[in-house]
């Protein structure tokens, strides 16, 4: 895109190829229906298949919007994450943006049947281990197989999805925040693999627990009880247009947080604002 975008509706993703997984409900529903609204091609891919199929006809034929598609895949099995890039690339002829958003929360760990209590001591060793298979290693499973159609454009992106730096550290909110670090970990390694390819990766969060049926019971009612209200996923439209447009082009192992965005604000000024300094610094930049 030429020029500086003077409003985030300006974004055009016309032509291009984005994979959402995570994409059935929520932030993964949110984020795919914006990309789809600006044009995108997307694929919604979801452990459910058939709500993701669902996500990816509700805005079908509308004018101005991008194709959907929706496919099964769970992403802690290898061949199901090159199954679902293979047919990405296969039915609308390429792959530019990956919103890696699938993942286990604590509702997960909380209602597992070996679950005493969120104490890691006191979890589901098998559900927390699945948390980490999920979260982390699927992450990289997709990531690893849709990278090379992203160099081969010469252009693209990957998104990751993580959480607020309170939320890694919070107690007993293990293994969500082990696996969320580790994916922050992850953007800054592969923003560096990347490096000269066209490609960029960031990492994007809401900013709090967004209201969504990923938050568990136990969260809700905490949040509840210190008169907090839960965020809408709407916060993480602006962000997922913006890291996927050209204006974001050279952005890479940053991270952004949704409820900072001000859509009163150019983009990149916007952009600049909900920047947070990552986890961890990119290895170039460490002391």
């Amino acid at each position: 895109m030429d020029g500086e975008l003077k409003s985030i509706r300006d974004i055009r993703l016309d032509g291009r190829v984005a994979l959402v997984t995570g994409g059935a409900r929520g932030l993964g529903k949110t984020m795919g229906q914006a990309l789809q609204g600006a044009g995108c091609n997307v694929v919604y891919a979801d452990i459910d298949g058939a709500v993701a199929m669902a996500a990816a006809a509700e805005l079908q034929g509308q004018q101005g919007y991008g194709r959907g598609h929706g496919i099964a895949c769970d992403i802690t099995l290898m061949d199901q994450c090159r199954q679902s890039v293979e047919e990405t690339v296969a039915t609308f002829g390429g792959l530019h943006i990956l919103v890696n958003n699938a993942a286990r929360g604590p509702l997960h760990i909380e209602r597992a049947p070996g679950t005493k209590s969120l104490r890691f001591h006191e979890a589901d060793p098998v559900a927390w281990a699945n948390a980490i298979t999920t979260n982390v290693i699927g992450t990289f499973y997709v990531a690893h197989f849709a990278a090379p159609h992203l160099i081969k454009s010469g252009w693209g992106r990957i998104i990751n999805i993580t959480t607020s730096l309170n939320t890694m550290q919070r107690v007993m909110n293990s293994p969500y925040g082990v696996s969320k670090t580790a994916i922050e970990a992850e953007t800054l390694i592969w923003a560096q693999d990347l490096e000269g390819t066209g490609v960029t990766v960031n990492s994007l969060v809401p900013g709090g627990a967004a209201d969504t049926d990923f938050v568990s019971d136990i969260g809700r009612a905490e949040a509840a009880a210190r008169g907090q209200a839960l965020i809408s996923p709407k916060v993480m439209i602006a962000p997922a247009l913006w890291l996927a447009s050209r204006d974001s082009d050279g952005v890479t192992a940053s991270r952004f947080i949704g409820k900072l965005w001000d859509e009163s604000l150019a983009p990149r000024a916007a952009a600049e604002k909900a920047k947070e300094k990552p986890v961890l610094r990119p290895a170039s930049e460490a002391s």
